[in-house]
């Protein structure tokens, strides 16, 4: 599918959305705290938002139905990803004048005209997702960024993107990453499984006759939402702060960089999104997702603090569950859901969502998904930015809420 045509049928349903709402472009900013030009560069086809929180918050909005928010995050899928293969990844605004080439006669058409245009599905693994945000971000293009040396991440699992890095690390015993942001530039970094330390050395694949290892990339990629939340104001974060010293609780898109600033650490249970798809029209069989845990200590004697009080939600959703406080936890389906292995292709992807909880444990640990393709098989590892997951018990522990139209955090009742 051209980018042109990804877009357009973006576009199309988010406006049909925001007609049906009878809101103004004008209330509609106010309510979103975007600018109207924005809102009509998204509803008129001429840019796509580089994130879907945005796009959620507004169909949310707009009264969208369970299936409507489904097909929405699809079609956003898919015009980001036509984006991203034209290599401009970063720019949100298509122009709608023709790209001149210089010393040329006359304009010649943009990248991606002429395409013809296929049907792509995107199955959405939860049983129920009206009450859960959908901000999956696809990470379609292998990325270059340079990684920060490992070691104790002691609390600042949010270091790294301000807007929330995703990784897909190791291929049969080393990790490649994929950004958010969907940069071209391709990069891969390799360390042992156990080890999550990162390191620069180009990432090899080996087959699964375990022959001589390869530079191939793996057919498929992992893109990795650590701060997801079940509920508008659902997360807790334990903090090593006072109260005076803690900033406003955050909106979900924005909750990678107030992690980071603030050290904070998954309080309770941490919900992690994976949006796995393929490289080519070629299926790739995922057909396992296993926890592999790293550390296990006291949770620290940090105050504990809870995104919002009062803002609602929907009741949440579980399709797939790791409890960290077991001795060997397991990745387990949810009711209704089911396991492994699924099928996953360029135009066929998947959402994982993985709720981890934990009590009595402050757990480090991270993801392997598990994957194959005719003779070839491989593991990859899937954490956050290079540093395991962190998610901590609270049990116990001084609770502070900022409740709606509040101006500080305050003592919760009990807390």
């Amino acid at each position: 599918m051209s980018e042109g045509t990804a877009a357009a049928e973006f576009a199309a349903l988010l406006r049909q959305l925001k007609d049906r709402s009878g809101l103004s472009y004008g209330v509609l900013g106010k309510r979103l705290h975007m600018s109207t030009s924005t809102l009509h560069r998204y509803c008129n086809g001429d840019a796509v938002p580089t994130d879907y929180a945005p796009v959620e918050r507004l169909a949310r909005l707009c009264k969208a139905s369970p299936d409507e928010l489904v097909e929405l995050h699809r079609r956003w899928v898919l015009a980001d990803g036509a984006r991203g293969k034209k290599g401009a990844a970063e720019a949100a605004v298509f122009s709608e004048a023709p790209a001149l080439v210089p010393d040329a006669p006359g304009p010649v058409e943009p990248d991606g005209a002429g395409r013809p245009d296929g049907r792509r599905r995107l199955h959405r693994r939860t049983a129920a997702i009206a009450g859960t945000g959908l901000a999956a971000v696809l990470g379609a293009v292998v990325l270059a960024m340079s990684l920060p040396s490992g070691g104790d991440q002691g609390g600042d699992e949010g270091r790294g993107s301000p807007v929330g890095a995703a990784t897909t690390k190791g291929v049969s015993g080393g990790p490649t990453r994929t950004d958010a942001s969907a940069s071209p530039s391709p990069s891969t970094r390799s360390q042992e499984p156990n080890h999550p330390s990162p390191s620069l050395s180009p990432t090899p694949t080996r087959n699964s006759a375990g022959g001589a290892e390869t530079a191939d990339e793996p057919p498929l990629t992992v893109n990795t939402r650590p701060y997801t939340w079940e509920g508008p104001c659902s997360q807790h974060y334990l903090i090593d702060r006072p109260a005076t010293d803690v900033g406003p609780p955050p909106v979900e898109q924005d909750a990678p960089a107030w992690v980071g600033a603030h050290k904070a650490v998954s309080a309770g249970e941490q919900l992690v999104k994976l949006t796995v798809q393929g490289t080519g029209e070629e299926t790739v069989v995922v057909d396992s997702l296993k926890v592999r845990v790293v550390g296990k200590d006291t949770p620290p004697a940090w105050n504990d603090y809870v995104m919002g009080v009062g803002c609602g939600g929907g009741v949440p959703t579980r399709p797939f569950s790791v409890a960290l406080d077991a001795a060997r936890p397991t990745v387990v389906a949810g009711d209704g859901q089911r396991d492994f292995p699924f099928k996953v292709s360029e135009s066929d992807p998947e959402v994982f969502e993985v709720t981890a909880d934990a009590s009595a444990y402050d757990v480090r640990w991270y993801l392997e998904l598990a994957w194959s393709n005719g003779d070839r098989k491989g593991t990859l590892v899937v954490d956050d930015d290079g540093r395991p997951f962190r998610t901590s018990g609270n049990n116990g522990r001084p609770a502070y809420e900022f409740p709606l139209g509040a101006q500080k955090w305050s003592k919760s009742v009990g807390g």
